[in-house]
């Protein structure tokens, strides 16, 4: 059973590892207990090589304070990243580095019946290859997609399972605590804790992947919506294309712009002769296939950079929907789509423009996220740390 103490202790831990460094005075605040009881727990931690003195901070009138930072190798963080098609597994350190390099698994979510069981052996060998002793182990966190009961710890779309929940079957197999949450959620909690623009409160995150997510934060904190399910951006119906999208509607914005769709647009237009420099485009292979158009768009390649501009602009028409109803600050463009950088900026632009309200759209900032592929990574270690000081 977690003690007072205990969870002090945790907070304190939880605290440095996103803030990297704050002194005693600034983890009173932040944990909410005195400043006696706070350094009295800092020296415990320090005298146990679990956090450091790392230098002396700025004064502010007085004698200069200690910083704290808590060291690299005090815990690690198992960080899973699932799309469709392939995971990513890692383990990282308090110093949010990679200590194993980036497993990818090829893994096919839909109609897998056997996808827990693999996906729990395959976070076990990398534990196990890993050496770390699992008592280091703060935690898996899984960014995954589909409809996910975070609290519950069931996905209804992928990984079911007929006797145990998601959580507790990887739980079973690895020994270590288990969160999951929506993969879009999680790419919007890295922009929120580690991005470039993490001090704005109302920032609406698109995660451009095989499916167009949405992670959203609203005052300050990750919007799940009443039961976990908000940021269905991809089945806003916005097109009368009569195309039938997987979630069983037609006209979906996922039709026109998912990463699938720009793979299968390539296809037919080297087929009627457009000149590129791709080539060798297979829908049996798509994260190869779609890596070459992002790479050819980035070198100039004037049919690769058409197909992510049209997709852009129907994005942002999706987005100017969200401006109008949620009156955001920013609006970043996240995932691994996000890796065609640049290209994305003027033809959502163009479609705020002309979809948008002025008044509205005239104070919102367009960024491309520069977290690229290790996004959802990264938000899976978040979700693990956010839970840490709450549970035994």
């Amino acid at each position: 059973m977690t003690t007072k103490k205990s969870r002090y202790r945790r907070q304190i831990i939880k605290e440095l590892f996103f803030s990297r460094l704050l002194s005693g005075t600034e983890l009173s605040a932040k944990i909410d207990k005195s400043i006696p009881l706070t350094n009295k727990l800092l020296g415990e931690l320090v005298s146990e090589g679990v956090v450091v003195e790392d230098h002396l901070g700025v004064s502010s009138g007085g004698r200069r304070p200690i910083v704290y930072s808590i060291t690299s190798d005090a815990l690690y963080v198992v960080s899973v990243a699932m799309d469709q098609l392939l995971t990513k597994i890692a383990i990282m350190d308090m110093s949010h580095r990679f200590v194993t390099q980036v497993d990818k698994i090829s893994l096919p979510l839909a109609n897998n019946e056997q996808a827990l069981s693999r996906l729990s052996e395959e976070i076990q060998k990398v534990i196990q290859a890993s050496g770390i002793a699992p008592s280091k182990i703060a935690g898996i966190g899984i960014a995954m997609p589909g409809f996910v009961d975070a609290q519950k710890g069931i996905n209804h779309t992928f990984l079911k399972s007929q006797e145990k929940t998601v959580t507790e079957t990887i739980a079973e197999v690895t020994g270590c605590k288990v969160f999951i949450d929506n993969d879009s959620s999680l790419i919007a909690l890295a922009e929120q804790r580690f991005g470039a623009h993490k001090y704005h409160d109302n920032t609406l995150v698109i995660n451009l992947g095989w499916g167009v997510g949405l992670g959203m934060i609203l005052n300050g904190r990750l919007f799940r919506g009443d039961n976990g399910f908000a940021g269905e951006f991809s089945h806003i119906p916005l097109f009368t294309n009569n195309k039938l999208c997987e979630c069983g509607k037609t006209g979906c914005l996922e039709t026109e712009t998912s990463l699938l769709v720009i793979l299968e647009k390539a296809i037919k237009g080297l087929e009627e002769g457009r000149v590129s420099m791709l080539e060798n485009l297979s829908v049996d292979n798509p994260e190869t296939g779609f890596e070459a158009i992002i790479k050819a768009a980035n070198k100039g390649d004037a049919f690769a950079t058409e197909l992510l501009s049209d997709v852009g602009y129907s994005i942002g028409r999706g987005v100017a929907v969200l401006i109008h109803i949620l009156n955001p600050k920013m609006v970043i463009i996240s995932g691994r789509g996000a890796n065609a950088g640049k290209v994305w900026e003027a033809p959502i632009q163009q479609a705020l423009n002309v979809h948008c309200i002025p008044r509205l759209a005239q104070n919102v900032k367009l960024s491309i996220s520069a977290m690229g592929a290790n996004a959802e990574l990264m938000g899976a270690a978040s979700l693990v740390m956010d839970n840490y000081e709450v549970y035994n």
